[in-house]
């Protein structure tokens, strides 16, 4: 047709016909006119490839600057990123326009690929149910909850099985803590009523500050007993490497954004005391799954079993009451009965809590100071 540029197609369309038919005839049948199928009948090459490159419309606004100043810079300091580049040629040059960003961006980005230094490669993760579960903590001070007119300061501990997406969330009052690691993940593994062969977790990491050398080795002894005794392999993420943790760390933001949508509709963000605000949560982690419950029901079959019981999720330490009717606890005073003066206790510390034994018998809980 007038006007037409003719295609790739067309022209192996006209010689494919050509070979059997007339010019004519060809050209008919590949909706070209006959004087252009004269042409093509002597060309040697596909239309597209006798296109010359298209050349520039316009002068250059960074011929002048680029070589000269932009790849120095881009050498000096390969991390920079490309607006940090536009800000300082703006800088130095007035006169350019603020219009060059996107172009000078699309000339940084084209030079890197020819010269820029070596990325690391992310390969993807393949996951088979039943083998990998991970264990991560987050702050969610952020949600701006609080408890009797109190601010809570608190942590989410959160499980996930990658393979199915299942997870479990638990609200932690300290730091990031073997007891609290230990609360959690048991709490997760008897809610989904099974175990994966592998469990993943850097939360040890800060765990680990301010101990010495032999309380580090016994804390390490200690998960790994944990993991024991629910027949898991326990592994830990390469230091630095945050995308080993991927399949929890970006669920981290979807689980507080969803409570922090949730105490919208609520209307308000009080809560009466902490075991409400740990029934909400758990209710809106319930709806997560269920929206995931086929697939959490496939994975359930490839699990292991669980044992018969659990396994110690607290700390036990022994401390003797003062003179003043009480005694320290992890640089917090606690109050106990007078009459209790000079008797060792036997303190079970959980992560919100203590449970206080005389011998075998249990006397008093008492809530956690920090």
């Amino acid at each position: 047709m007038p006007g037409c540029h003719v295609t790739d197609h067309q022209m192996r369309l006209f010689m494919k016909y050509r070979q059997t038919h007339s010019v004519e005839v060809a050209a008919a049948k590949a909706s070209i006119s006959r004087a252009t199928a004269y042409r093509l009948d002597k060309e040697v090459q596909l239309p597209s490839q006798s296109k010359a490159p298209r050349g520039r419309r316009r002068p250059d606004p960074l011929e002048p600057i680029f070589e000269t100043e932009v790849v120095p810079l881009l050498k000096a300091a390969p991390g920079i990123r490309a607006v940090a580049v536009y800000n300082e040629m703006l800088r130095r040059h007035p006169e350019l326009s603020e219009g060059i960003r996107r172009t000078l961006e699309r000339r940084i980005r084209s030079w890197r690929a020819v010269h820029g230094e070596a990325q690391e490669v992310i390969f993807r993760q393949t996951h088979e149910p039943g083998r990998l579960g991970l264990s991560d903590f987050t702050d969610a001070s952020g949600l701006g909850v609080t408890i009797a007119g109190q601010p809570l300061d608190h942590l989410f501990y959160h499980f996930r099985l990658v393979w199915s997406g299942f997870e479990h969330a638990h609200v932690i009052l300290g730091g990031e803590s073997f007891v609290a690691l230990a609360e959690g993940l048991q709490n997760a593994l008897w809610s989904v009523g099974g175990t994966p062969l592998y469990h993943r977790s850097d939360s040890l990491s800060a765990a680990f500050r301010n101990l010495d050398a032999d309380a580090k080795v016994d804390l390490t002894h200690r998960y790994d007993q944990l993991c024991s005794h629910y027949r898991m392999t326990p592994t830990r993420n390469n230091k630095g490497v945050a995308h080993e943790n991927g399949s929890i760390e970006s669920s981290h933001g979807h689980l507080k954004n969803a409570v922090h949508d949730a105490l919208l509709m609520r209307g308000t963000k009080e809560f009466d005391d902490l075991g409400s605000y740990r029934a909400f949560v758990d209710e809106i982690v319930s709806r997560r799954n269920a929206a995931h419950g086929k697939r959490i029901d496939a994975e359930r079959s490839h699990l292991q079993a669980l044992p018969e019981r659990r396994t110690t999720d607290f700390e036990e330490i022994v401390v003797t009451v003062s003179r003043t009717g009480g005694f320290t606890l992890r640089k917090v005073f606690y109050t106990v009965p007078s009459r209790l003066i000079g008797h060792r206790l036997r303190v079970r510390l959980f992560d919100d809590r203590l449970d206080v034994f005389v011998g075998g018998t249990h006397l008093m809980t008492l809530r956690r100071g920090r």
